[in-house]
């Protein structure tokens, strides 16, 4: 930057008069001529003719030399977005080379309001914002807006301008969940449940074979049943719905345990994961032991191998990538269980 504010005396003065400006002209940007813009400030053309040559908005006048670390990425620049961002600039030097990343990022991934809130969020806590789930937040905040897609479907919350980073970010989590579990489940029920629904002592146990079915038993039981996607894919475990009188009263898990091949009971909770009664658990080891067990042949797949469903996962994700018009790496067309993970 020095070496090129030597090279003219107008040149130099953008050091004060505006820093992102002489950093952009100096430092190469991807596809950016800069020498009309530069052409432009030796001329004495004002400085927003100078910034729109440059493609750099105006409202990076106002943040100071230490901002700029890397070339500057494209930033949003729309009229609403210029009125809101003026209140949310980095107080620190020190934190405005993350805020202005963070910006770009959140506008390149989600949209311009997204954008103006995570500039919020970050000045008024850095250490809040979870910097590692910004893509997971970000694909939420977007599908958010857009309720003609099964990734709308999905959300339990959605993200609004008013929220704060914290319960976005437990937001966006469940969503990620819930996106794992039609991922892993698909559109069709469990083939092979390996039990029979049946009736024992009063009580009616019901499969839940289907992402629908758990997401429904998850919300009524109060548990954490959406996580068990990868599990069931895996055919690791299968889960029942237990019923009295119609009404939900435990949640059933069966698998393998230690090194016995055939199905036990490893889990039995009532609401809220609250302990089932003896009398609850009498009745399913009653139902458990009504089926011929030795006939029940559990074929576990080690984890990773499980295909995710190619279905579900181009349609969740096929609304973003037009709306983007790419496919991005990160989330690639072919199901991927290291995508998901890492967002």
């Amino acid at each position: 930057m020095r070496a090129f504010a030597q090279r003219h005396a107008r040149l130099a003065d953008l050091a004060a008069s505006f820093p992102a400006l002489l950093f952009a002209l100096a430092v190469q940007r991807n596809r950016l001529d800069p020498a009309c813009a530069v052409a432009a400030v030796i001329d004495g053309a004002a400085l927003a003719q100078i910034a729109a040559l440059a493609n750099l908005p105006m409202w990076l006048r106002k943040l100071p030399p230490e901002s700029f670390v890397r070339p500057i990425p494209h930033l949003p620049d729309g009229e609403l977005f210029r009125r809101q961002i003026a209140n949310h600039l980095p107080r620190s030097p020190k934190l405005a080379p993350t805020w202005l990343q963070l910006v770009a990022e959140a506008a390149e991934l989600a949209h311009e309001p997204l954008a103006a809130w995570i500039a919020r969020e970050y000045v008024r806590d850095p250490r809040q914002v979870p910097l590692a789930r910004l893509r997971r937040i970000a694909l939420w905040a977007w599908f958010s807006a857009e309720p003609a897609t099964s990734g709308h479907d999905l959300i339990e919350r959605r993200w609004t301008p008013d929220m704060r980073i914290d319960a976005a970010g437990s937001a966006a989590g469940d969503w990620q969940t819930a996106v794992a579990l039609h991922a892993n489940l698909g559109r069709q029920p469990i083939a092979d449940m390996w039990l029979r629904a049946g009736r024992m002592a009063g009580y009616e146990f019901l499969p839940l074979d289907s992402m629908f079915a758990i997401t429904e038993e998850a919300k009524a039981m109060r548990n954490c049943l959406r996580t068990y996607g990868d599990g069931l894919a895996h055919d690791q475990t299968r889960v029942w719905s237990v019923r009295k009188d119609g009404e939900r009263v435990a949640t059933l898990q069966i698998a393998r345990r230690y090194r016995d091949p055939l199905p036990n009971i490893v889990q039995l909770k009532g609401p809220g994961n609250s302990e089932a009664s003896r009398e609850l658990w009498w009745a399913a080891r009653q139902w458990l032991h009504k089926h011929d067990l030795s006939q029940v042949v559990i074929k576990r797949r080690s984890w990773g191998t499980a295909p995710l469903d190619r279905e579900s996962w181009v349609s969740l994700w096929r609304p973003y990538w037009f709306a983007k018009r790419r496919i991005p790496d990160w989330l690639p067309l072919a199901p991927s269980r290291a995508a998901l993970e890492a967002l």
